[in-house]
């Protein structure tokens, strides 16, 4: 396992998304909408991890609530891993709850599955697994 990304929720993709070229000194590599969850979505190369930016593209997502509540900032943390169906079952016996219980189709060609904050000390974790072609 590794972190595969940060997500950080914001208001304004395009203003965002200017913001940190210049403070990584690189523009995105990929923008892209994910209509299943109602945000546009940027990624930055850092090191051997990314930055994924997330705009909630109508009121009820999850970026949008969160940024209600919370404002803008750190979503979540990613981890890509081998197998996200082992690693669901593995996670489920030691106690964790999960958000969803199959993986699911995520940004970035990634198969994704998320573990509720209240069972991981308050932070969204996200898993996320490579989709073979």
């Amino acid at each position: 396992m590794k972190v595969e990304h940060i997500g950080i929720a914001v208001k304004n993709f395009q203003d965002a998304n200017q913001l940190f070229a210049k403070l990584l000194g690189a523009e995105p590599y990929k923008e892209e909408k994910v209509e299943s969850e109602a945000v546009n979505t940027s990624f930055f190369h850092v090191g051997n991890t990314k930055i994924e930016l997330l705009e909630a593209t109508a009121d009820h997502s999850a970026i949008a609530r969160f940024i209600e509540k919370k404002g803008e900032g750190i979503h979540h943390i990613a981890f890509e891993v081998e197998d996200i169906v082992a690693e669901m079952e593995r996670l489920k016996a030691e106690g964790f709850q999960l958000l969803n219980e199959t993986p699911k189709r995520g940004a970035d060609n990634k198969l994704v599955c998320f573990v509720h904050p209240k069972s991981a000390n308050g932070v969204l974790v996200e898993l996320c697994q490579e989709i073979k072609k």
